[in-house]
């Protein structure tokens, strides 16, 4: 084992990402993904709400 290969390796850079133009379809994407996470976080709260669907598991005998 040399010791140059110890401790902490620096990452590499990465290249600027060039700002690209959105069209129509990208846009599109963005707002359909956008109004599915909406629907899923709503989901999610009414889910909350109720609580567990089920109640106990496996449930253990007094017998032993």
């Amino acid at each position: 084992m040399s010791g140059r290969e110890g401790g902490k390796k620096k990452p590499l850079k990465q290249p600027k990402k060039d700002s690209k133009e959105l069209d129509d379809e990208d846009l599109a994407l963005k707002q359909k993904q956008k109004e599915q996470q909406k629907a899923l976080q709503e989901a999610k709260a009414k889910a909350a709400q109720k609580g567990p669907l089920v109640s106990g598991g496996i449930k253990k005998s007094g017998k032993k």
